[in-house]
C-alpha cells in the first residue's frame, strides 16, 4: 500500500485533536476525541481509529504532548536523586530568592522536583576556567550509587559545580552510576545545559531528569502500539523550541517536551500568516480555559530561554515565547470585593462547564455571554451539542443584578472585560517588546478564537484578523509544518572587543561538528539540513542578553555590534554605543528539513446564498440586530461577507461584527478586515 496520508495530533488536557492531510487527493480531515492523562497514548490511538486510519497509510506522523507539562504540574514524578558538589546541595531551595507575587506573604513558591534528603554531595571541585583541582573519589561514588539502589532510585541528575566549562568529572560520575545503576536513567548538565548560573543550568537538569523516565516510558509504549498497527516509521515530537525530535532523541532531552504542546499553536499561526502574505503576525489560540499569543516578527517567531512550567525553576532550552492567560469560553465572570467586573482566571472546565452545558454549572461564563449575546447559536458540532440558552440567562442574570444591569448589558460587559484581559496580554508581547500592533495581522483560533478575534483586533488597531480553515485543530496541523531542530549552546564570557573573527569561528565550528552530529542521529543528512549560528550579547555589567545572528565568515565584527545596538534600542528604546560590549555565549541551531504538505488552492464553487442558514438576532454596540448565520463548508472561496454576520463550522464559531467584512482566499481561511 502506498503511504499517502500525513498524521498530526495535538494532545491537550481535555481533548485529542487529529488532523490528516492526504497528499493524492490534497484532502484535508479533522476529528477529536477526550484525551486520557492516565494512559496518553491511548488517546492518540483512540483518534487514529476515529480517523479510520492503518499505520500502513501514514507517511509521516507527528505530535505534541502535554505528558511533560502534566506530570510537573501534578508532581506524579519517578523517584529521582541529585549529584552535586559539596556545598550546592541546597542550589534548588535556595533558587534566585524571587517570587511570582512578591508582595503576597502567604503565598509560598513550589516545592523543589527533588526533596532534599534525595539531593547528595561528593567530593570534587572544578574552578572557573575548567581546570580540576579536586578528582572525584571513585569509592565514594560507587558507595553512593549502591546507596540509591537501596533507596529504588528511578532517575539520576548531576550537575557539578563550574561543569559547563569542564564536564570531565561530571562524566566520570555517570560512567561509574551506569556500571553500578544500568537500568537508571542519568542526565549531566554538561550534556543538557553546558552553561553558567549554577539554579539555571541545575533547574534545567532537574527538569530533564524528573522527566527522562516518563517521556522514554511514554513513547516506548506509543511505538510499540503503533508498530501494531502497521506504522514502523520514525515518531516525531515536537519540543518547546519550535522544532521536532525523534523518538530516539526525546529521552536525552525530555525537558524540551515540557511546553510541546503549547508550541505547536504557534506555529500553525506562522504557517497561517504567511500562507496569507502577511511576515508579522500575533497568534490568539483561545481555548476553553486558556488563551496562549504569540508573537512572529519579519517571519520568524519570539524565542526565549525565560520560561517555566511552576515559577522559580528555570527550563533553559530555547522555547517559543508564549503567553498564556486564564481567558477562555469556560472562564468566570465574578465581582472582586472593589466591585469590579472581573473576568477569569478561574475557570468552570470542562465539568461542570458553562451553564450552558446543561453539566451542572451554574455561574456565568464567556460561553454563557456570548450565547445571550446571540453570538453563538444553540446548536454545535453539527448537531451533537445543544446549549441551553435559558441557563445561561440565568447565570448571566447574577452579574445584571450587581450592577443594575439588562441581560444583554451584563453579557456584553462579561465579553467586554474578556476581551481587555486579552488586549492587555497582546500589548505585554507586542508593545512592550518595542512593536506596533497595527503592522501586524491577528490569527484568531482555537475553539473561542474566531468569537472574540475581531473585536480583540478591533481594540489593538491591528488591521487583519485570518481565521483558518480548522482553527479548532489548528494547533494539530502545526505538528505537520515543523522541521527537526536541534539547539547547541556554550557559555563564552568576553568583551567585545578582545575577540578576533578566528577565534569565533573555531568555536562555532566545534559547536557545529556536534549539531551535525545530532541531526545525522536523527537521519537527516547535510543536503537537509541548515546550521544557524547566533552570539549572545550584552551591555558589560547587564545580567540579560540578546541573541543576535551572524553569518558565516564574519565580514565585519563591527556589524555584529552594531546589529546589538540597534536590537537593543528596540527591545528596550535604549542603546549606548559608548558602552563596552561583551559577548555572554554561543548557540548554533541544526535545522533538519522535513518535507511538508502542500496545501491546495481552491476555486470559487456555490453560490453564497446556498451557505446561509438563518438570520439571527445578535447584540452588537448596545442593541440587537439581525445577522446573517452562514455554513462556512458551503461559503465559496473567493466570496465577501458584509458583517454583522455569523459563520458556523464544526469546531468553532467566528463573529463578524457590524463595519467588518470577511472575504475567503483561495486557501479557504477567512480575512477579516474594517470596511474602510
Amino acid at each position: 500500500m502506498m503511504k499517502q496520508t500525513r498524521l498530526a495530533i495535538d494532545v491537550g488536557g481535555t481533548f485529542t485533536d487529529v488532523f490528516v492531510f492526504d497528499e493524492t487527493t490534497g484532502k484535508v480531515s479533522v476529528t477529536k476525541t477526550s484525551s486520557t492523562p492516565s494512559n496518553p497514548e491511548r488517546g492518540i490511538l483512540d483518534g487514529i481509529e476515529k480517523a479510520q486510519l492503518n499505520g500502513q497509510e501514514i507517511k509521516v506522523f507527528s505530535h505534541g504532548t502535554t505528558v511533560g507539562t502534566n506530570a510537573l504540574i501534578e508532581r506524579k514524578l519517578p523517584k529521582t536523586a541529585l549529584i552535586t558538589t559539596k556545598g550546592f546541595r541546597d542550589v534548588p531551595e535556595i533558587r534566585r530568592g524571587t517570587k511570582a507575587d512578591l508582595w503576597d506573604t502567604y503565598k509560598d513558591t513550589a516545592k523543589p522536583y527533588i526533596q532534599r534528603r534525595d539531593r547528595f554531595e561528593i567530593t570534587e571541585r572544578t574552578d572557573y576556567q575548567g581546570n580540576v583541582m579536586t578528582e572525584i573519589n571513585e569509592d565514594e561514588v560507587r558507595q553512593l550509587a549502591r546507596k540509591l539502589k537501596k533507596r529504588g532510585t528511578e532517575s539520576i541528575a548531576i550537575c557539578l559545580i563550574n561543569s559547563y566549562v569542564n564536564g570531565g568529572n561530571e562524566a566520570k560520575v555517570k560512567a561509574i552510576i551506569q556500571e553500578e545503576l544500568p537500568e537508571v536513567y542519568v542526565c549531566t548538565s554538561s550534556e543538557v545545559l553546558p552553561e553558567m548560573f549554577e539554579h539555571e543550568r541545575m533547574s534545567t537538569t532537574v527538569v530533564n531528569a524528573v522527566l527522562g523516565p516518563i517521556i522514554s516510558n511514554y513513547i516506548h509504549k506509543l511505538e510499540k502500539e503503533m508498530v501494531k498497527k502497521g506504522y514502523e516509521d520514525d515518531i516525531l515530537v515536537l519540543h518547546s523550541g519550535g522544532g521536532v525530535m525523534t523518538s530516539s532523541t526525546v529521552p536525552r532531552y525530555a525537558a524540551r517536551l515540557a511546553s510541546s504542546g503549547i508550541a505547536a499553536g504557534a506555529i500553525a499561526s506562522k504557517h497561517i500568516a504567511k500562507l496569507c502574505g502577511f511576515n508579522n503576525a500575533i497568534g490568539l489560540d483561545m481555548g476553553g480555559t486558556s488563551t496562549d499569543i504569540s508573537l512572529m516578527y519579519d517571519g520568524d517567531i519570539r524565542i526565549t530561554k525565560d520560561w517555566f512550567i511552576e515559577y522559580g525553576y528555570p527550563i533553559g532550552f530555547p522555547s517559543i515565547e508564549i503567553l498564556t492567560i486564564g481567558a477562555g469560553g469556560g472562564s468566570l465572570a465574578w465581582v472582586d470585593e472593589g466591585g469590579s467586573l472581573r473576568n477569569g482566571p478561574q475557570s468552570a472546565g470542562a465539568v461542570p462547564g458553562p451553564a450552558c452545558y446543561q453539566r451542572g454549572g451554574v455561574e456565568p461564563t464567556n460561553s454563557d455571554a456570548n450565547l445571550v449575546l446571540g453570538r453563538l447559536g444553540v446548536d454545535l458540532l453539527n448537531g451533537s451539542m445543544i446549549l441551553d440558552k435559558e441557563k445561561a440567562k440565568q447565570a448571566v442574570a447574577k452579574i445584571a443584578q450587581r450592577f443594575n444591569y439588562s441581560l444583554e448589558e451584563a453579557a456584553d460587559a462579561i465579553i467586554k472585560v474578556a476581551n481587555a484581559n486579552m488586549c492587555d496580554a497582546l500589548r505585554l508581547i507586542s508593545v512592550r517588546r518595542g512593536y506596533d500592533p497595527r503592522d501586524f495581522a491577528l490569527v484568531a483560533f482555537g475553539g473561542a478564537g474566531p468569537l472574540h478575534g475581531a473585536h480583540v483586533a478591533k481594540e489593538m488597531d491591528i488591521p487583519t484578523v485570518i481565521i483558518p480553515p480548522h482553527p479548532g485543530v489548528a494547533a494539530a496541523m502545526g505538528c505537520l509544518l515543523v522541521d527537526v531542530r536541534h539547539d547547541i549552546s556554550k557559555t563564552y564570557v568576553k568583551n567585545f572587543d578582545d575577540v578576533s573573527a578566528d577565534e569565533l569561528e573555531a568555536e562555532f565550528v566545534k559547536m557545529e561538528h556536534e549539531a551535525e552530529e545530532l541531526l545525522e542521529e536523527e537521519g537527516v543528512g547535510s543536503d537537509h539540513s541548515t546550521l544557524m549560528r547566533y552570539v549572545d550579547m550584552r551591555y558589560k555589567g547587564q545580567w540579560r542578553s540578546l541573541a543576535i545572528p551572524v553569518s558565516d565568515g564574519y565580514p565585519s565584527l563591527e556589524q555584529i555590534v552594531e546589529g546589538f545596538h540597534q536590537e537593543h534600542e528596540r527591545e528596550f528604546a535604549y542603546s549606548n554605543r559608548r558602552q563596552i560590549v561583551e559577548i555572554y555565549g554561543l548557540r548554533v541551531t541544526a535545522i533538519g528539513t522535513v518535507p511538508k504538505p502542500e496545501f491546495p488552492k481552491y476555486g470559487p464553487s456555490g453560490s453564497l446564498e446556498d451557505a446561509e442558514k438563518e438570520v439571527r438576532e445578535v447584540y452588537f454596540d448596545g442593541e440587537f440586530v439581525a445577522a446573517k448565520v452562514y455554513d462556512r463548508e458551503k461559503i465559496p472561496v473567493l466570496s465577501t461577507i458584509q458583517g454583522p454576520a455569523i459563520v458556523d463550522q464544526l469546531d468553532t464559531t467566528t463573529v463578524i461584527p457590524p463595519e467588518f467584512s470577511a472575504t475567503v482566499d483561495v486557501y479557504k481561511n477567512l480575512i477579516i478586515t474594517a470596511n474602510k
